[in-house]
């Protein structure tokens, strides 16, 4: 069977290609230079997809500003993308950058091969417009220090960005319906924690000192 044929780059091969930039720095303007037109998808699940996995504290913090930079944006309906200096110039290790990448590949390569343009009547003008202000619901969870609250948000984001790059409709249904799960788990956990905390305080308002 014939590989399909891509008219752009795949997005894991530009992923691949600026883990091997020359220099001991990245910055955030080399990415958004790197994918040019189609930064708005690829950006939303650069920064989303680490956050995916397992990382060090804090690490939400720094890829989730420039996410709710990102998603604002597609909200607006910006034709193209604009990031203030301070987040554009915003330097990190290439090898750092280069480990970030292989350990988001083997899963990002499974899943290009089963992602197509198709269903894009999900992905039209006003449509984007509402996929973006999900995303940056969403991005602000992630940027808040929320203990295990950001990996299925990140997730969502990271789908919806992949479907946004692909022009698969399905791809962001699929993302839709993460948004909706991680938007129902931290209601649930909100919830749960203020009751936690109310029983807290009852119980000392009402135990003898």
């Amino acid at each position: 069977m014939n590989k399909a044929v891509h008219p752009h780059p795949q997005v894991s091969d530009l992923l691949e290609g600026l883990a091997h930039h020359e220099g001991g720095t990245l910055t955030v303007r080399d990415i958004l230079d790197h994918f040019g037109e189609r930064a708005f998808g690829a950006l939303m699940l650069v920064f989303a997809a680490p956050l995916v996995l397992p990382m060090p504290p804090g690490l939400s913090a720094i890829l989730g500003a420039p996410l709710v930079f990102i998603t604002a944006q597609l909200a607006m309906g910006r034709p193209r993308l604009w990031l203030p200096r301070i987040l554009a110039d915003r330097e990190f290790r290439t090898a750092d950058y280069a480990a970030l990448v292989e350990r988001i590949l083997p899963y990002l390569r499974k899943l290009e091969g089963r992602l197509r343009p198709r269903m894009t009547f999900l992905l039209g003008f006003l449509a984007e417009r509402v996929v973006g202000l999900v995303a940056l619901i969403l991005a602000i969870i992630v940027f808040l220090p929320v203990p295990f609250g950001n990996m299925l948000p990140a997730l969502a984001i990271a789908v919806l960005g992949l479907g946004l790059v692909e022009r698969d409709g399905l791809a962001t249904l699929v993302g839709w319906l993460v948004a909706v799960a991680s938007l129902l788990l931290l209601a649930f956990l909100a919830k749960a924690f203020a009751a936690a905390l109310a029983a807290f305080f009852l119980t000392l308002a009402t135990d003898p000192i």
